[in-house]
């Protein structure tokens, strides 16, 4: 068992450096397409308030980074889990669940958990370059300058979904394409050339067919998992920059974070009470 899941995870750890490797030259392709296209530095103007610096496009390569990095994550937790699980499972079913649902509460947790802190953190350094006005809200014309400004933060800070949900989607689609080739591959070579059980462990192509399914259901469902919490907060912090009130009172537009920081705390309680 120790020396098939070493093979897995060195065939996971390959793949995923070729796959990373790839999406970083695709994903600095794209930011140089979103410097020319949205952010246009060196075309300052009033609606942009004199900012030079390409805030989007630094927001989509640090959403990829941190998709990356949760993928990456979630492949170690899984591969050092599986072995663990089988062993378990061998002994008692009760205890190979416990092992795997901890497995998962991990991967859960340092996810959700990571993107959350690295969007504030996106959030408090980019709130004092663009909204330059926050002393001036108590004036009307000051409220609407206020609210411009806001709007243009989180308009800025959506890029941060959008690297997340482009790494997510090769992620995904990558690791899926090559978990089912080797599937289809091992099948073939194995079971209808030379007359192996499925899975077995004299096919070499049932160890690819795992490594698939570590790339594209557990690296690619981390990035995936990321990539769906951070769109939809970046979503909701930019409708709640359109409503004056909300943002001439600075901790209404934290409510999002809040609701999902509420949602780690309620999992936690929860899962207390996941028992077989």
């Amino acid at each position: 068992m120790i020396k098939t899941n070493f093979h897995i995870k060195e065939g996971a750890i390959t793949f995923l450096k070729k796959e990373y490797t790839y999406l970083a030259i695709f994903c600095a392709i794209f930011a140089v397409i979103l410097v020319c296209a949205v952010d246009m530095p060196w075309m300052p103007n009033q609606a942009k308030d004199q900012i030079s610096f390409p805030l989007t496009t630094f927001a989509f390569i640090v959403g990829a980074i941190t998709s990356m990095a949760c993928g990456f994550i979630g492949m170690k937790i899984a591969t050092d889990a599986n072995v663990k699980v089988t062993l378990k499972c061998g002994a008692s079913i009760h205890e190979g669940f416990d092992v795997a649902f901890r497995g998962g509460q991990v991967l859960g947790f340092v996810l959700v958990g990571l993107a959350l802190v690295v969007l504030e953190i996106l959030i408090l350094v980019y709130k004092p370059i663009v909204v330059t006005e926050a002393n001036a809200e108590h004036t009307k014309e000051g409220g609407e300058r206020v609210q411009k400004q806001v709007c243009m933060l989180f308009e800025y800070i959506s890029g941060y979904g959008l690297g997340g949900s482009t790494v997510a989607l090769f992620g995904r689609v990558g690791g899926g394409i090559y978990t089912k080739a080797a599937d289809v591959g091992a099948d073939l070579a194995g079971k209808v050339t030379h007359g192996l059980e499925e899975d077995s462990p004299r096919n070499p192509g049932t160890i690819a067919d795992n490594v698939g399914d570590n790339v594209g259901d557990i690296a690619g469902m981390g990035a995936d998992l990321f990539g769906s919490l951070a769109e939809s907060t970046c979503a909701a912090l930019v409708v709640s920059s359109t409503c004056l009130p909300m943002v001439n009172t600075p901790d209404a537009i934290y409510f999002p974070l809040i609701v999902t920081s509420s949602g780690i705390i309620t999992s936690f309680i929860t899962i207390w009470f996941a028992k077989i």
